[in-house]
């Protein structure tokens, strides 16, 4: 009978641990397919902010507003070989010196072995054990709690944490982090980051070029006006108003879409780590922990997406570059079989009552100060079971 018990229940176990790897599993490829999606988002949105670049130019030109869109398709059409070879250069000067800018915005200085040994060997152990190549270490001087991986090729990666952060997780809760950051460094994540990162910076630096420099020369009132100096209607004012919100538009959605991304990928590194140190417990102990101590004062806002949580001022939803704490630990439990902390609540004040306000009742059969059998307290003591 003990023995079938037993069996039961290993092989409930059993079945337990297949269900969350099979969860873990399936949530780290729809998050990788959610990911590829939003990226391919970025290409489309490109094209656009091409086209609207080619209406401005042709809308400086006479005609009605059919012509001047049928021009601007060909000059699409001609034109964005020369703008995809634009965008590579800014790419290649990224893929460069990206590491540089990193440390340059987030202050990260490099450690040694004999700087940080506790977390140096933490890293090396993790990465040993996994068959990982190890990543530089770096380290911010602030106390909050947070950090971020780095690089974008081989050879160059890097895992920057806090000083706040390496002084107050434990063991285990420093190892999960690690993990975090080893998994966007193993699935390419930073990689990704960064192209959301170049494609959002030339939407903002196209858009930025043409609203501050070009913004009378292409203003619809003047536009009509020269169309009716020619001595005709010109569709230039309206064209010019479809170009200026398509660029808008496209600013605006590549910003979103970099975002998507982002939280996308926190979700995959959460999954990430619990392959990785077999510990769910951890990585949701050490997000409970970072929640409360994230922000790292005068951090640039473009940074944000490259941390485990965000270390800037919480925004919306919908324009946050972090999924909720909430939402990660209750991926966690579902998926990875974690248990979360409960939080703790402070006891009620006790209530002073005063020498002279009644005092609250005695709870029944607790020992009371007074005599419970109706004797005085200045009648003598009695007699014990020995005088």
């Amino acid at each position: 009978m003990c023995d079938s018990s037993l069996g039961e229940a290993r092989r409930d176990s059993e079945n337990s641990r297949m269900f969350h790897a099979y969860g873990l599993y399936t949530h780290i490829q729809a998050n990788r397919l959610r990911s590829l999606l939003l990226l391919a988002g970025f290409v489309v949105l490109l094209l656009a902010l091409l086209f609207a670049v080619a209406l401005l130019f042709e809308a400086s030109q006479d005609g009605a507003l059919p012509q001047i869109m049928a021009r601007a398709l060909r000059d699409l059409e001609y034109g964005w070989p020369i703008a995809f070879v634009a965008a590579g250069l800014w790419f290649a000067i990224a893929y460069f010196f990206h590491q540089r800018l990193i440390d340059a915005a987030t202050g990260a200085g490099d450690v040694s072995r004999e700087d940080a040994p506790r977390l140096y060997n933490l890293l090396e152990n993790l990465c040993i054990s996994r068959g990982i190549p190890m990543p530089a270490l770096k380290i911010i001087e602030d106390g909050a709690l947070n950090a971020y991986a780095s690089g974008v090729r081989e050879g160059h990666y890097a895992v920057t944490v806090t000083r706040g952060l390496l002084e107050t997780l434990d063991d285990a809760e420093i190892e999960a982090v690690i993990g975090h950051e080893l998994t966007h460094i193993r699935n390419r994540d930073v990689q990704l980051m960064v192209v959301a990162a170049i494609f959002a910076g030339i939407f903002a630096f196209v858009g930025d070029l043409l609203f501050r420099n070009w913004g009378f020369r292409f203003s619809p009132k003047r536009t009509a006006e020269e169309g009716r100096d020619r001595g005709g209607a010109s569709g230039a004012g309206l064209a010019i108003i479809i170009a200026l919100a398509i660029i808008a538009l496209s600013w605006g959605l590549s910003v979103l879409i970099r975002f998507a991304i982002s939280r996308s990928r926190e979700f995959l590194a959460d999954a990430g780590s619990v392959e990785l140190t077999k510990n769910p417990d951890a990585m949701i102990s050490a997000l409970r922990k970072i929640e409360s101590n994230a922000i790292i004062p005068d951090m640039p806002s473009r940074m944000g997406a490259f941390f485990i949580e965000s270390p800037t001022r919480k925004a919306r939803a919908l324009f946050s570059t972090h999924p909720s704490v909430d939402d990660r630990v209750a991926a966690l439990v579902r998926y990875a079989g974690g248990r979360d902390m409960p939080k703790l609540e402070a006891p009620p004040p006790i209530e002073d009552h005063g020498p002279w306000e009644a005092q609250p009742a005695p709870v029944p059969g607790a020992p009371g100060f007074l005599p419970q059998d109706g004797r005085s307290p200045l009648d003598p003591p009695s007699h014990g079971p020995w005088g």
